[in-house]
């Protein structure tokens, strides 16, 4: 995702119940001054975005980096447990 105008600090991840939220608030204040103006934009708005887990993800191992203004969250899956054979024993 790609979050122009977002520092690292407004944004804040949290998981619970298996639910990623992935939320902030864009705050951005541009300022041009010419000789026969004076022009100030405000921009404020949160944002909010949840997504459901599923059961195969571990959730104490996820990890999010943020750099260049893109948020990479890594969401490591746990190992299926592989199938076992079992020796049938003759009597």
């Amino acid at each position: 995702m790609r979050f122009l105008g977002v520092s690292k600090d407004d944004v804040k991840i949290t998981i619970k119940d298996d639910i990623l939220t992935i939320s902030g608030e864009k705050k951005q204040e541009k300022e041009a001054k010419g000789e026969n103006f004076h022009r100030i934009e405000r921009v404020y708005g949160s944002f909010s975005r949840s997504f459901a887990l599923p059961g195969s993800v571990k959730v104490d191992k996820v990890e999010a980096k943020f750099k260049d203004g893109v948020l990479t969250i890594k969401l490591p899956k746990v190992e299926e447990a592989k199938p076992r054979e079992i020796e049938i024993k003759v009597d």
